[in-house]
């Protein structure tokens, strides 16, 4: 939220401090200071003109040339602008001036024609965007003098940044209450007082018992100037505070919503039949937005509405028959209170967060709303004239919120502080927040104000009592601790031990959303039980994650949208799993990773190829080995609704899965927008990275005896079954295997494969001699060709 100190000013009693010691005062306060910023750039040059004529160029239809009076003389200036015209003010940049952007102004001669200076718009000054002609000063504003003196541009802005807690605070009027507080100045603000009715005309409102609205103050105003606008000084207050002037209407009730924090909305009276009507949508009902949208309610959905059509969505925007028209004469002023559970993620649903959701959400003041009515009144009726009615207040007494007390123990709070702050000070800043105290002896009763929503508990007081104390005030004392080394066990390949296997393995860590959107949930994992957010920060983000791969796949898209040609990523996270049968929802840890583009980096000593299964999973069994149990771990041949058929594995330790390994499916790569095929992995850590404890093994002082074979098998005979065949076959004696060359072609039978293998065999106690080699070797022939009906190639 940005705040004026101008603004800010009138609400306080007294001299504000410097705006950088103000800002650290708040931000120690608990409201984040995130910037401190001049209204306005400097401006040298730039003063107040009067254009006391105007003619057509003529040389240029587009142009006119203008006399415009700098208070001193008449100058000549040759102006574009559609709006310019006799008896204007607007700014006037005169010769020698140098504007935001660098632009010095100079004598110019525009077709044929002088000009000794430059009239400007919002957005030449950098005051707002708006472009359209020249900035209309107020006719007030005196001739001669600098723009930045006659629109108050000497100011400040402080950039908050509100935790969602503190909804108190999206107001002029919420700050000045904490630099009340914090500075001991008194609050006072501009005064008010009931705008007396002109006449008797009311319009009809129903509250709907239940349905989340328990105060709705309406008032009939009518025969307002559709042509009038709102004050410059208005219009400059929303520019400072981020909002764009439109219309009076509309600034009145965004320049009430910016000081008091109570949002508004102003109906064309044309536009309302019957009366209003604030209940629950039906379901399927349909409503046509201010911003063009449509959407369908359903009955967790609050609606004011008339006799015959829904207006908008409560507290959220106002629909498409509820705006205010360039010709709108009669309008009704709406300022309403909304429970904050009515309103909570109603307009995230739907993609919307408004600035009156966000202010409904956190809790409004429900004692506003008469002042603000009468505030946007006085206020409309100065700039638009009109004949205001009665103010007339709808409300459920029995279902606005009440106000508990909390106990607080003035010993206690000392000893959670740690600062000896007496109990006089911790009344004195209590009643300064607005806070009614019944003090006892040992325990005191305190009742928050009706705008702070946030607090329930006594740990809610203590921190009010510390942060308007001040942390930098509270002592810094050494509180002495047990420091417990934790265990580190060698069962387990830790996660940051997994992960630099895979940083030396090119990849880089990546960290994800754990919530995505539910629609990709589906692609990368249809048929799984989501757990969907009941209020999710935005529709992208409401489902919990069954799988790494949606977000790492999103990221590889975005890298590749970026012209990386080669791209390893790994996150090491938790998906989230529910049994609807057990009514459970299980985190799982798991190390997941991506490859795409290139198997290596671009180079002059190998030809350039994709990355294959392959390539990924020597990444995968390198993860693998570090348990020290690589030998339990099987490759085995699987279907995975993600993964496309004939590339994909499932990874068992033992009986027990591990994981998946294969490349994306090719309508999932078409979905994520993948330029180049992914492959990817999962692991799940409790049962892939549980480590064998390593133990010694007696290192032979004997050589090695290696003996090669080539076998022909089917086709569908997994070359893993080939190796279990032999490490059962050979016994203690063989070492390692090496698969080092798989043949289809010549002289193989249609449907089978050669397959080569050389066996290492070494015995620790001595030299294995010809004879025990050759019979090692035919026991693993015999049992090859037993259990997996191979034949030794024999050419």
């Amino acid at each position: 939220m940005r705040v004026s100190l101008q603004w800010l000013s009138e609400w306080i009693g007294g001299p504000l401090p410097a705006p950088k010691d103000l800002a650290a005062g708040l931000t120690m306060a608990g409201l984040e200071i995130e910037g401190v910023e001049p209204a306005a750039p400097p401006l040298p040059g730039v003063i107040v003109g009067e254009i006391v004529e105007r003619v057509k160029h003529p040389n240029a239809d587009t142009l006119s040339v203008c006399q415009v009076s700098t208070g001193a003389e008449i100058v000549q200036i040759v102006c574009g602008a559609p709006n310019a015209r006799a008896g204007m003010k607007a700014p006037l940049a005169t010769v020698g001036a140098r504007l935001p952007g660098g632009m010095e102004i100079r004598k110019a001669m525009l077709r044929g024609v002088e000009s000794l200076g430059m009239l400007c718009s919002a957005r030449e000054l950098a005051l707002s965007e708006d472009s359209v002609g020249l900035l209309e000063l107020p006719a007030d504003a005196p001739t001669g003098a600098t723009l930045t003196e006659a629109l108050g541009l000497d100011d400040t802005i402080l950039d908050v940044n509100l935790t969602p807690n503190r909804g108190d605070c999206m107001s002029v009027l919420g700050i000045a209450r904490e630099v009340a507080a914090l500075t001991g100045q008194p609050l006072t603000g501009p005064a008010w007082t009931p705008v007396p009715a002109a006449s008797r005309e009311s319009f009809p409102v129903e509250l709907t018992a239940g349905a989340g609205c328990v105060r709705f103050a309406s008032r009939v105003i009518r025969g307002l100037d559709p042509q009038a606008r709102s004050p410059a000084w208005m219009q400059e207050r929303l520019r400072r505070s981020g909002l764009r002037p439109i219309s009076a209407a509309v600034d009145v009730t965004n320049y009430v919503m910016l000081e008091l924090g109570q949002p508004l909305h102003a109906y064309d009276l044309r536009e309302l039949a019957g009366g209003i009507v604030v209940r629950r949508a039906r379901a399927g009902e349909k409503l046509k937005l201010l911003d063009g949208r449509e959407i369908v309610m359903d009955e967790t959905v609050l609606v004011i509405a008339d006799r015959e059509k829904s207006l908008g969505l409560a507290g959220v925007m106002g629909g498409d028959h509820s705006g205010i028209g360039d010709d709108t004469t009669d309008v009704l002023l709406e300022v309403a209170f909304f429970l904050p559970d009515a309103i909570a993620g109603r307009g995230r649903r739907f993609g919307l967060v408004t600035d009156a959701s966000q202010r409904f959400e956190r809790g409004v003041d429900p004692t506003l709303q008469e002042r603000a009515i009468e505030r946007a009144t006085a206020l409309l009726c100065a700039c638009a004239g009109g004949t205001p009615g009665p103010t007339q207040l709808a409300e459920l007494a029995h279902d606005l919120p009440r106000q508990a007390s909390v106990q607080l123990r003035p010993e206690r709070a000392r000893r959670v502080i740690g600062a000896d702050i007496s109990d006089t000070t911790m009344a004195s800043l209590l009643t300064g927040l607005g806070m009614r105290l019944d003090r006892g002896d040992s325990a005191w009763r305190v009742t928050p104000p009706t705008w702070r929503f946030d607090i329930a508990i006594e740990e809610d007081l203590i921190e009010e009592i510390a942060r308007t104390h001040g942390f930098d005030r509270i002592p810094e004392t050494v509180q002495p601790a047990r420091q417990a080394m934790p265990a580190l066990t060698e069962t387990r390949v830790q996660g940051d031990a997994a992960a630099d296997i895979l940083v030396q393995r090119g990849y880089f860590e990546a960290i994800t959303y754990s919530f995505i959107e539910p629609l990709r949930q589906a692609l990368f994992s249809p048929g799984a039980v989501s757990l969907t957010l009941s209020n999710p920060i935005s529709a992208e983000l409401a489902t919990m994650r069954a799988s790494l791969w949606p977000g790492l796949a999103a990221a590889v898209a975005s890298n590749q949208r970026r012209q990386q040609p080669r791209v390893r990523l790994f996150e090491v996270g938790r998906k989230f799993l529910v049994d609807e049968a057990r009514s459970t929802l299980h985190e799982v840890p798991v190390i997941a990773g991506i490859a795409a583009g290139s198997a290596l980096p671009e180079q002059w000593g190998a030809p350039r190829t994709a990355v294959d299964f392959f390539d990924v999973r020597a990444d995968v069994e390198a993860l693998l080995r570090a348990t020290v149990a690589a030998d339990e771990f099987r490759f085995v041949a699987g279907v995975h609704p993600a993964l496309d058929p004939g590339q994909t594995a499932e990874i068992r330790r033992r009986d027990r899965h591990a994981g998946w390994i294969g490349r994306l499916h090719p309508e999932v790569e078409r979905q994520v927008d993948l330029t180049y095929s992914g492959i990817v992995f999962e692991l799940e850590l409790d049962v892939a990275m549980a480590a064998a404890v390593p133990h010694f093994h007696e290192v032979s002082r004997f050589p090695a005896v290696r003996r090669d074979l080539a076998i022909v098998v089917e086709e569908r005979v997994p070359v893993q079954k080939l190796l279990d065949c032999v490490q059962n076959a050979a016994g203690t004696v063989l070492r390692d295997t090496t698969v080092f060359d798989i043949y289809r072609g010549a002289g193989i039978e249609t449907g089978c494969k050669s397959v080569a293998i050389g066996l290492n065999l070494q015995d620790v106690s001595r030299t294995l001699t010809d004879d025990e080699t050759d019979a090692v070797v035919a026991r693993v022939v015999s049992d090859l060709e037993r259990e997996c009906s191979a034949t030794i190639r024999d050419r």
